[in-house]
């Protein structure tokens, strides 16, 4: 069977559904050895959600985090107590497919002061859109009369590899992870045709411009034969990426078909236009050929196989928080097995590999991590549950 539902299989089911929203990664890099004992655990906030997939946090709100829950609602976490009240509710709007629904939230970086914040969802007809809203006058409200879309990107024919991430980066830019359009294999060729946005992260300026403006940086500025939005290309499924909060470098997690999944590096400072690979390649290797063209195509840092189950890799952060024997470290995990593991960029390349599995393991299978405003990271499962990772 193609694994066209690589990165949100685990979507199908409140169990199942996601592991299928990421399917398919793999392994070869992907041992780790045991971290120090009793370094971390996981703390239990709440098993109550509906197919939670994100969490984020306004710039310096540190009292405060917003869950994404696939089907259509934004959840309030004031002081770790979920408000009963939603900060917004799109269900009316979004598809429910497998990989489909609300994906992702992204704060303005000035939120405190003009109460922006978009949405990454995909609508009734499986197509994605990126959407504004402004905050009400309860500030755990949004507006639900404020919505202007500000993307819309035709997904047709399949329901899968939708991506699904928006954050805003480096210079307050706003980037955007989009799939491939999905199907196995990505028969419509989009991850190497920069004419399309599928297969892509995206670069807008969001204040530049009614709806967006093109940033003079992005790789393909002014070149009217390519979409001036692409940062970089050759993606499958990117299912999470994040930036190190203290050094600026872009991790991205990318589903892989069949084999093998991935972990992309970009460091801080370095020009955009990557393009990782995605069709001719699957982690490090040639897709579907013995032999094929690298040339100009960036490599991933570390790739993992599909043995022991594993199925599709959840992109991570870099540990910031407040857990002395994490800090540095890029956690990331899979859809399908839920191991925590870690690496260290050390001179662009990745060092110190540890296995977290016996110290931090999420009972259920693992949809996302996340991150608030003090730099904890949180860990949540399709079926509903929400953990901090604290000091044991």
């Amino acid at each position: 069977m193609p694994r066209a539902l690589h990165v949100h299989s685990a979507l199908r089911t409140p169990h199942s559904a996601l592991l299928l929203l990421l399917a398919c990664s793999s392994s070869s890099s992907s041992t780790g050895t045991t971290p120090p004992p009793m370094t971390a655990k996981l703390l239990l906030l709440n098993s109550s959600l509906s197919q939670p997939v994100y969490l984020t946090a306004p710039v310096g709100d540190t009292s405060r985090y917003f869950v994404v829950e696939k089907t259509g609602t934004i959840r309030v976490f004031l002081h770790d107590s979920m408000l009963a009240t939603p900060f917004l509710d799109v269900s009316a709007q979004v598809s429910g497919g497998t990989e489909q629904g609300l994906l992702s939230l992204a704060f303005h970086p000035n939120y405190s002061s003009n109460g922006y914040c978009y949405i990454y969802y995909t609508n009734s007809g499986g197509d994605i859109r990126v959407v504004r809203y402004s905050v009400s006058a309860d500030s755990n409200v949004a507006d639900p009369a404020s919505g202007d879309t500000i993307l819309a990107v035709p997904h047709p024919v399949n329901d899968n590899h939708n991506g699904g991430l928006i954050v805003f980066g480096p210079g307050g830019m706003l980037f955007i992870g989009i799939g491939d359009g999905g199907g196995g294999g990505d028969p419509a060729g989009n991850g190497q045709n920069r004419r399309v946005l599928l297969g892509k992260l995206l670069r807008i300026d969001v204040d530049g411009g009614s709806p967006y403006a093109i940033p003079p940086g992005n790789p393909f500025a002014g070149d009217t034969t390519k979409r001036q939005e692409i940062w970089a290309y050759g993606l499958r499924n990117p299912w999470r990426y994040s930036f190190d909060r203290t050094t600026g470098d872009l991790y991205i997690g990318d589903v892989g078909q069949d084999l093998y999944e991935e972990v992309d590096v970009q460091l801080a400072g370095t020009p955009g236009g990557q393009n990782y690979g995605w069709n001719i390649m699957e982690g490090k290797h040639c897709y579907n050929a013995t032999v094929c063209n690298e040339a100009g195509l960036t490599l991933p840092l570390i790739e993992y196989g599909h043995s022991g189950g594993s199925c599709a890799i959840v992109g991570g952060y870099v540990y910031r928080g407040s857990v002395p024997g994490l800090a540095g470290q890029y956690l990331y995990s899979d859809n399908c097995t839920s191991f925590v593991k870690s690496f260290v960029l050390v001179l662009g390349r990745p060092s110190t590999p540890f296995d977290w599995t016996s110290q931090i393991t999420p009972a259920g299978n693992v949809s996302s991590f996340g991150e608030d405003a003090k730099g904890e990271v949180y860990i949540i499962t399709l079926d509903g549950k929400l953990y901090r990772i604290v000091k044991a």
